[in-house]
């Protein structure tokens, strides 16, 4: 299982990505991450992340959760 985190700032466009610690070259600067624990995979922090934070857009990063990225 791999940590991922939320990062607190939103994108341009409106979404806060999420991001696995594990692999992701782009991670958001400490202060900004909210950790979301460990996952078997994306969908499952994604969904972790939507059900915390509802009424945000969230969305995976596209270079580290590329089957996440929706936009």
């Amino acid at each position: 299982m791999a940590r991922y985190i939320l990062n607190s700032n939103a994108q341009s466009t409106g979404e806060h990505e999420v991001h696995n610690t594990n692999t992701c070259y782009w991670l958001p600067e400490p202060r900004n991450r909210i950790d979301l624990g460990e996952h078997p995979n994306c969908q499952s922090a994604v969904s972790e992340a939507r059900r915390r934070y509802q009424g945000r857009k969230i969305d995976g990063c596209a270079h580290c959760c590329p089957d996440c990225h929706t936009r």
